[in-house]
């Protein structure tokens, strides 16, 4: 059954559909809780879900906004529904978001930005150029001033890292991101160094980016 993606101003999501949310992840890491998505809903601008049927597979928490004046896809908050489905539910929501991003950006290039929490995440960045980190790659100076400008965005650049990217909080609280499990799916070779040291459990982040270039935006070429 094909995945059906709704995408809609977060201020008209209902409490029943956080409640949904939250049950993806009750039993398990991250734990996003009904409580703690409610505070994101204020946070973010739009909220997408993918379901099969009526079965929700999958969520993030998203707006389309300039950094300095740089077109960004910026998603605060993403979890995919860990089974076999993984890999659709995922790529149904990001060519949604991508699409959008071409109706809010036609003939620019959108700079992807997101904090993962795990490796299978870099197949969030398939097809687009320039991402960073990325394995045999030095950041330039630009480079991890965009791991700043994201980590603030996200609410948290005292906790940046901006050599190895990651990003690290204090508290008990949930902390945001992307997780996504899809075993089978294909990822960047090397990435995996990115996340030595870093506890995901413990609210570590590894802050990532890449750019979603026009021509690719306007053919749909993007998470097929």
């Amino acid at each position: 059954m094909a995945m059906k993606v709704e995408t809609k101003d977060t201020t008209q999501i209902s409490d029943a559909e956080l409640s949904d949310m939250a049950d993806l992840c009750v039993d398990r890491e991250p734990r996003f809780d009904i409580g703690y998505l409610s505070k994101v809903r204020e946070e973010w601008v739009l909220v997408s879900t993918a379901r099969e049927g009526n079965k929700l597979r999958g969520y993030s928490f998203s707006t389309l906004e300039r950094i300095g004046g740089t077109p960004c896809l910026l998603i605060g908050l993403g979890l995919i529904d860990r089974n076999s489905k993984s890999e659709q539910a995922l790529k149904a929501l990001l060519a949604d978001q991508f699409r959008r991003a071409l109706l809010a950006f036609p003939d620019e290039d959108v700079l992807l930005g997101t904090r993962l929490m795990n490796q299978d995440g870099f197949r969030s960045f398939q097809g687009l150029e320039d991402v960073v980190p990325r394995a045999d790659h030095k950041p330039t100076g630009e480079e991890r001033a965009w791991a700043r400008r994201l980590a603030k965005r996200f609410g948290n650049e005292k906790g940046l890292d901006d050599r190895t990217f990651i990003v690290k909080v204090t508290g008990g609280d949930p902390v945001g991101g992307l997780d996504v499990v899809a075993p089978k799916a294909k990822i960047p070779e090397g990435v995996e160094i990115f996340f030595d040291g870093m506890v995901a459990d413990k609210g570590h982040r590894l802050v990532v980016c890449g750019w979603a270039m026009a021509e690719d935006l306007a053919a749909g070429k993007l998470s097929r």
